[in-house]
């Protein structure tokens, strides 16, 4: 059985391998070896892993984890960006182990989080443009593309591009008040009726 906890000391070299492994699987095909390798060794070594899981915050709300008979199988991280926006720093899932809802638990209980215990209204996540392992599951979770911008990490010659997505994620009366905002912002007034 599949259960997702906020993440322990004892789930830190999980966490390692299962976001080293999954970034390598999504991100082999989209960025040179060197970026890979810089990354993991940034974000995914145990030291940091550690301290990101004993030491949490609002910015930082830690880590959650999808064990399965003790063994961790996924992982999400992140916090508030300001007041009321939380978003995604991390998600990645053993590669074996997509398309199995996993993800989407992960997600579930980040969002929990940033709703009840920070008060985030909106949720967000950059995407490595191409990514077409993370893009589908955003899309289908709600986020829409806001802009494109330089991707994180990038050094001298590399030009790689991140894709922010945004949603809503507080109550449904709202979403609607926020929708209304964006349409007359985009200037569709004449949408709004159908809200």
């Amino acid at each position: 059985m599949i259960e997702i906890k906020k993440a322990e000391p004892k789930h830190v070299e999980g966490i390692a391998k299962v976001c080293s492994n999954g970034y390598w699987a999504t991100y082999s095909e989209l960025r040179s070896k060197e970026y890979i390798t810089r990354i993991i060794s940034a974000f995914y070594n145990i030291e940091r892993i550690h301290n990101e899981v004993m030491e949490t915050s609002r910015e930082w709300g830690g880590y959650f984890v999808a064990t399965e008979n003790k063994e961790v199988i996924g992982a999400i991280g992140g916090g508030m960006i300001n007041d009321t926006a939380g978003e995604v720093f991390v998600l990645y899932l053993n590669p074996n182990r997509r398309n199995e809802g996993i993800g989407t638990m992960l997600l579930d209980g980040l969002t929990k989080q940033q709703k009840e215990e920070f008060g985030a209204n909106e949720q967000w996540v950059s995407v490595a443009k191409g990514n077409q392992k993370g893009i589908p599951f955003y899309e289908a979770k709600g986020f829409i593309l806001k802009n494109e911008q330089d991707g994180y990490g990038n050094v001298e010659e590399e030009k790689y591009t991140s894709l922010r997505y945004c949603r809503v994620i507080c109550k449904k009366h709202l979403v609607k008040r926020l929708v209304k905002r964006e349409i007359r912002k985009a200037g569709q007034n004449s949408l709004i009726k159908q809200v």
